[in-house]
């Protein structure tokens, strides 16, 4: 028996050649992932993405899925508004789960694939993916401004599918729109009567009963929701669960405002496009990136100078820097830095350019040790860049200002102390070799051991704990020892107690007191 080839839409069967054994392997794991996906297990579905999407480049991640949820989408069952829900539930918590940008770049790629359905007049792809931009509506990944803008859109032509596909958005999300916005919806309902006027008037007698049915079913649908009459399907009781699920993620958080449907299919679209609903690009001018970094920021043209100053000497680096500096808080920071579009190798800025800023400061600030742990969380990757950053200062304690010398010791005990980072991050001072502790690296390694005994018992216990047993921390337990005892202690012995919990730590394999 011959057995039917899988369907892969235009778009994607370029991309499914070519490609890595690796990503090959991924895209598989994907599919298999999406073909389990249900109402009853969406939230462990989106868990198990998530953490797939974490451990690769977010370019590979962003692409392999967007093409696996969208091809699985638009070839599901006829219509079926369930499993339209389910998929744009998944997309909405991974865009919650793995940063904003997800859910704009899958926003593009589904209008990109509706275009080319359009052309082929696939009326069933086409409905499937107008489902899953509704249910995107409905559950907070995008507003009703890209709604609107994609059913004006369809109205200037009102073909026989544009009709089809405004009908089902109406049916699926008609109420939520005009409770939304109904001002706009007043709007619509105006240009595409006049619209409908229009087409009447130009067709011939046949044409024009042809098209009436069909027309004037959308028509009494768009008054009907107008004027609070239209029963939709929408049911407020329906996915409860799957709402309550979103919002503890915070999904307000990922709303997209001010798309319009011309920019998803933009083929030029560049740096954060998706932000306040107009083209940014990584190349920007002075005043440009200013906007894009946060349009609400005054201060963001003064960030800019300052950064000019402080070695920020790229668009990445500036951008990081004006984000990093501007932020309300780390999480705003946080989320921020999430939204740049880096490319490549460029996202191991971010770390650098954190350590820089704190470097800067005239007093320490611990706002760089809650947002660079908050990072290392988030992905791996800024973790080893962390460590590598921090080695490439240790190279340069020699030379390094005081006030550097200080902060850099401070913030590596915050990280330490916050388990984002191990006491094996000072094995390349090489802390036992007296040949290489000149009076400067005494200095800087005697601050950073006494900002790490300043903390409570068991956060001392579980720092030291972290290097002990493993036969390759040996020489740096001796070190830590030497150093300590000679340079730590001193005469005056205020930590004599937190050492002492230290050193039966460092004995420690599995014993904890703490």
């Amino acid at each position: 028996m011959e057995t039917r080839a899988k369907y892969v839409p235009p778009q994607l069967r370029s991309t499914s050649r070519n490609e890595s054994e690796e990503h090959s392997q991924l895209r598989k794991r994907v599919r298999g992932l999406l073909n389990r996906l249900s109402e009853s297990n969406v939230e462990g579905i989106t868990t198990e993405m998530s953490t797939i999407f974490q451990s690769i480049a977010r370019s590979v991640g962003c692409q392999i899925m967007s093409e696996e949820i969208l091809a699985s989408c638009s070839r599901g069952p006829r219509g079926s508004e369930q499993y339209a829900a389910v998929f744009a539930a998944l997309v909405s918590g991974l865009a919650c789960l793995v940063g904003i940008d997800f859910g704009a770049k899958l926003l593009a790629s589904l209008a990109k694939c509706f275009e080319d359905e359009y052309v082929k007049e696939d009326n069933l792809s086409l409905r499937n993916l107008t489902l899953l931009l509704s249910y995107l509506y409905i559950f907070g990944v995008c507003s009703s401004d890209l709604i609107y803008d994609f059913m004006m859109m369809l109205s200037l032509r009102l073909t026989e599918v544009d009709v089809s596909t405004i009908l089902t958005i109406l049916n699926c999300s008609g109420m939520r729109l005009r409770s939304d916005d109904p001002a706009t919806m007043k709007s619509f309902i105006l240009s595409i009567q006049n619209k409908v006027t229009e087409l009447k008037a130009a067709a011939g007698d046949n044409q024009a009963k042809s098209r009436s049915k069909r027309m004037e079913f959308m028509l009494e649908t768009v008054v009907d929701i107008k004027n609070n009459k239209k029963k939709t399907k929408e049911d407020t009781s329906q996915h409860t669960r799957i709402k309550k699920w979103l919002q503890k993620l915070r999904v307000e958080s990922i709303l997209l405002r001010g798309l319009k449907w011309s920019k998803l299919i933009d083929p030029d679209k560049k740096g954060q496009w998706w932000l306040s609903g107009d083209m940014v690009s990584t190349t920007d001018n002075i005043e440009n990136v200013a906007k894009k970094i946060d349009r609400e920021s005054s201060e963001a043209q003064k960030m800019l100078q300052l950064a000019a100053g402080q070695r920020m000497n790229t668009d990445a680096r500036r951008a990081i820097f004006c984000i990093i500096m501007s932020g309300d808080d780390y999480i705003d920071a946080f989320e921020k830095l999430l939204r740049l579009d880096l490319q490549g190798k460029q996202d191991r800025e971010i770390m650098r350019v954190l350590v820089e800023c704190c470097l800067q400061e005239k007093v320490f600030n611990k706002y760089y040790c809650v947002l660079a742990s908050k990072l290392c969380s988030h992905d791996k990757n800024h973790k080893f860049t962390l460590q590598y950053c921090i080695w490439d200062h240790y190279t340069e304690l020699e030379s390094m200002q005081l006030i550097r010398s200080m902060h850099l010791a401070k913030f590596v005990a915050e990280m330490v102390a916050a388990f984002t980072l191990s006491l094996a991050v000072v094995k390349k001072a090489d802390l036992h070799d007296t040949t290489q502790l000149t009076s400067r690296k005494i200095m800087h390694f005697k601050i950073f051991f006494e900002a790490v005994f300043e903390y409570q018992d068991n956060v001392v216990w579980n720092v030291f704990k972290r290097i002990a047993g493993s036969d390759q921390y040996e020489p740096l337990r001796t070190g830590i020892k030497f150093f300590v005892e000679r340079y730590v202690m001193g005469s005056d012995k205020p930590f004599a107690g937190k050492y002492k919990i230290a050193k039966k730590a460092l004995k420690s394999v599995e014993e904890d007191i703490f």
